[in-house]
Protein backbone atom coordinates (compact mmCIF):
# COMPACT_ATOMS: atom_id res chain seq x y z
CA UNK A 1 0.00 0.00 0.00
CA UNK A 2 1.66 3.30 -1.04
CA UNK A 3 2.12 6.06 1.51
CA UNK A 4 -0.28 8.99 1.11
CA UNK A 5 1.31 12.09 -0.43
CA UNK A 6 1.74 14.99 1.98
CA UNK A 7 3.31 18.20 0.65
CA UNK A 8 4.80 18.90 4.08
CA UNK A 9 6.66 15.55 4.13
CA UNK A 10 9.69 14.96 1.91
CA UNK A 11 10.08 11.46 0.48
CA UNK A 12 13.76 10.56 0.53
CA UNK A 13 15.14 9.15 -2.71
CA UNK A 14 18.69 8.03 -3.54
CA UNK A 15 19.87 11.53 -4.53
CA UNK A 16 18.34 13.40 -1.59
CA UNK A 17 19.49 10.71 0.86
CA UNK A 18 23.10 11.16 -0.31
CA UNK A 19 22.75 14.89 0.33
CA UNK A 20 21.33 14.45 3.82
CA UNK A 21 23.15 11.44 5.29
CA UNK A 22 25.77 13.38 7.25
CA UNK A 23 25.59 13.88 11.04
CA UNK A 24 25.98 17.68 10.96
CA UNK A 25 23.53 18.12 8.08
CA UNK A 26 20.92 16.10 9.92
CA UNK A 27 21.47 18.17 13.08
CA UNK A 28 21.20 21.40 11.09
CA UNK A 29 17.99 20.30 9.40
CA UNK A 30 16.46 19.27 12.73
CA UNK A 31 17.48 22.59 14.29
CA UNK A 32 15.70 24.47 11.49
CA UNK A 33 12.65 22.18 11.48
CA UNK A 34 12.08 22.35 15.22
CA UNK A 35 13.64 25.70 16.14
CA UNK A 36 12.65 27.81 13.16
CA UNK A 37 14.74 30.00 10.84
CA UNK A 38 18.33 30.76 11.81
CA UNK A 39 21.67 31.93 10.44
CA UNK A 40 24.80 29.81 9.99
CA UNK A 41 26.41 31.65 12.91
CA UNK A 42 23.45 31.03 15.21
CA UNK A 43 23.40 27.35 14.30
CA UNK A 44 27.18 27.10 14.77
CA UNK A 45 26.84 28.42 18.32
CA UNK A 46 23.90 26.15 19.06
CA UNK A 47 25.65 23.02 17.77
CA UNK A 48 29.20 23.80 18.86
CA UNK A 49 30.52 23.93 15.29
CA UNK A 50 32.41 26.54 13.27
CA UNK A 51 30.33 28.90 11.16
CA UNK A 52 32.38 27.81 8.13
CA UNK A 53 31.27 24.20 8.61
CA UNK A 54 27.64 25.13 9.19
CA UNK A 55 27.65 27.46 6.15
CA UNK A 56 29.05 24.71 3.90
CA UNK A 57 26.57 22.08 5.08
CA UNK A 58 23.63 24.51 4.91
CA UNK A 59 24.47 25.18 1.26
CA UNK A 60 24.54 21.41 0.64
CA UNK A 61 21.12 21.02 2.28
CA UNK A 62 19.80 23.86 0.10
CA UNK A 63 21.24 22.27 -3.05
CA UNK A 64 19.25 19.11 -2.25
CA UNK A 65 16.03 21.03 -1.52
CA UNK A 66 15.83 20.46 2.24
CA UNK A 67 16.17 24.12 3.22
CA UNK A 68 15.78 27.52 1.56
CA UNK A 69 16.47 31.18 2.19
CA UNK A 70 14.23 32.95 4.67
CA UNK A 71 14.62 36.47 3.21
CA UNK A 72 11.88 37.88 5.44
CA UNK A 73 14.28 37.40 8.38
CA UNK A 74 17.52 38.67 6.85
CA UNK A 75 19.03 42.09 7.37
CA UNK A 76 21.91 43.27 5.22
CA UNK A 77 24.35 40.47 4.46
CA UNK A 78 22.90 38.16 7.11
CA UNK A 79 21.54 35.00 5.43
CA UNK A 80 18.71 33.22 7.20
CA UNK A 81 17.69 29.64 6.42
CA UNK A 82 14.46 27.74 6.98
CA UNK A 83 13.34 24.14 6.52
CA UNK A 84 11.22 23.42 3.45
CA UNK A 85 9.34 20.40 4.86
CA UNK A 86 8.04 19.49 8.31
CA UNK A 87 8.89 15.81 8.00
CA UNK A 88 10.84 13.17 6.13
CA UNK A 89 9.74 9.75 4.90
CA UNK A 90 12.32 6.98 4.50
CA UNK A 91 11.71 4.27 1.89
CA UNK A 92 13.00 0.84 2.94
CA UNK A 93 13.84 0.14 -0.74
CA UNK A 94 16.91 2.37 -0.25
CA UNK A 95 18.48 -0.53 1.70
CA UNK A 96 18.45 -2.66 -1.44
CA UNK A 97 19.47 0.01 -3.94
CA UNK A 98 21.98 -1.18 -6.55
CA UNK A 99 24.48 1.53 -5.57
CA UNK A 100 26.59 0.69 -2.49
CA UNK A 101 26.88 4.39 -1.57
CA UNK A 102 23.08 4.66 -1.37
CA UNK A 103 22.89 1.61 0.90
CA UNK A 104 25.65 3.13 3.04
CA UNK A 105 23.84 6.48 3.16
CA UNK A 106 20.66 4.64 4.24
CA UNK A 107 22.54 2.99 7.11
CA UNK A 108 24.15 6.30 8.11
CA UNK A 109 20.81 8.11 8.00
CA UNK A 110 18.99 5.61 10.22
CA UNK A 111 21.85 5.38 12.72
CA UNK A 112 21.90 9.17 12.98
CA UNK A 113 18.13 9.25 13.52
CA UNK A 114 18.51 6.71 16.35
CA UNK A 115 21.38 8.73 17.85
CA UNK A 116 19.35 11.96 17.69
CA UNK A 117 16.35 10.30 19.34
CA UNK A 118 18.54 8.94 22.13
CA UNK A 119 20.18 12.37 22.56
CA UNK A 120 16.74 14.06 22.79
CA UNK A 121 15.61 11.64 25.50
CA UNK A 122 18.89 11.99 27.38
CA UNK A 123 18.61 15.79 27.24
CA UNK A 124 15.08 15.62 28.67
CA UNK A 125 16.22 13.33 31.49
CA UNK A 126 19.08 15.71 32.31
CA UNK A 127 16.86 18.81 32.30
CA UNK A 128 13.49 17.56 33.51
CA UNK A 129 13.88 19.09 36.97
CA UNK A 130 13.79 22.55 35.33
CA UNK A 131 10.30 21.88 33.89
CA UNK A 132 7.07 22.52 35.82
CA UNK A 133 5.66 19.63 37.84
CA UNK A 134 2.79 18.99 35.40
CA UNK A 135 5.31 18.21 32.65
CA UNK A 136 7.22 15.90 34.99
CA UNK A 137 4.01 13.91 35.53
CA UNK A 138 3.19 13.49 31.82
CA UNK A 139 6.31 12.16 30.13
CA UNK A 140 6.77 8.51 29.22
CA UNK A 141 9.63 6.12 28.66
CA UNK A 142 8.12 2.68 28.40
CA UNK A 143 8.83 -0.58 26.68
CA UNK A 144 6.76 -3.61 25.76
CA UNK A 145 7.97 -6.89 24.32
CA UNK A 146 5.37 -8.84 22.36
CA UNK A 147 5.51 -11.99 20.25
CA UNK A 148 4.22 -10.86 16.82
CA UNK A 149 4.39 -11.80 13.16
CA UNK A 150 5.74 -9.25 10.65
CA UNK A 151 2.14 -8.57 9.57
CA UNK A 152 0.96 -7.88 13.14
CA UNK A 153 4.00 -5.68 13.74
CA UNK A 154 3.20 -3.59 10.65
CA UNK A 155 -0.44 -3.31 11.78
CA UNK A 156 0.64 -2.15 15.24
CA UNK A 157 3.06 0.44 13.80
CA UNK A 158 0.38 1.77 11.42
CA UNK A 159 -2.12 2.06 14.28
CA UNK A 160 0.41 3.93 16.47
CA UNK A 161 1.12 6.36 13.63
CA UNK A 162 -2.60 6.83 12.99
CA UNK A 163 -3.17 7.60 16.67
CA UNK A 164 -0.39 10.21 16.69
CA UNK A 165 -1.88 11.75 13.53
CA UNK A 166 -5.22 12.28 15.31
CA UNK A 167 -3.42 14.66 17.69
CA UNK A 168 -1.98 16.82 14.88
CA UNK A 169 -5.36 18.50 14.35
CA UNK A 170 -5.83 18.92 18.10
CA UNK A 171 -2.38 20.44 18.64
CA UNK A 172 -2.28 23.69 20.58
CA UNK A 173 -1.03 26.84 18.93
CA UNK A 174 2.36 28.33 19.78
CA UNK A 175 0.68 31.34 21.40
CA UNK A 176 -1.42 29.16 23.71
CA UNK A 177 -0.22 29.10 27.33
CA UNK A 178 1.42 26.01 28.84
CA UNK A 179 2.40 24.35 25.56
CA UNK A 180 5.66 22.81 24.46
CA UNK A 181 6.86 20.78 21.51
CA UNK A 182 6.37 17.16 22.57
CA UNK A 183 8.49 14.53 20.85
CA UNK A 184 6.78 11.18 20.29
CA UNK A 185 9.22 8.41 19.41
CA UNK A 186 8.20 4.93 18.37
CA UNK A 187 10.39 1.95 17.71
CA UNK A 188 9.44 -1.58 16.74
CA UNK A 189 12.07 -4.17 15.88
CA UNK A 190 12.64 -7.89 16.38
CA UNK A 191 14.89 -9.03 19.22
CA UNK A 192 17.46 -11.76 18.93
CA UNK A 193 17.01 -14.17 21.80
CA UNK A 194 19.86 -16.50 22.61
Amino acid sequence: MPEPQDPEVRNLDARSLRGLAHPLRMQLLDALRFGGPATASQLAGQLGESSGATSYHLRQLAAHGFIEDAPERGKGRERWWKAVHKGLRFDDALFTDAAPDVRGAADTYLHEVATAQTRDLSTWLGNRQSWPEEWNRTWDMSSATLRLTPELTRELVEKMHALVDTYRDRAAGEDEADTAQVRIQTRAFPLTTE
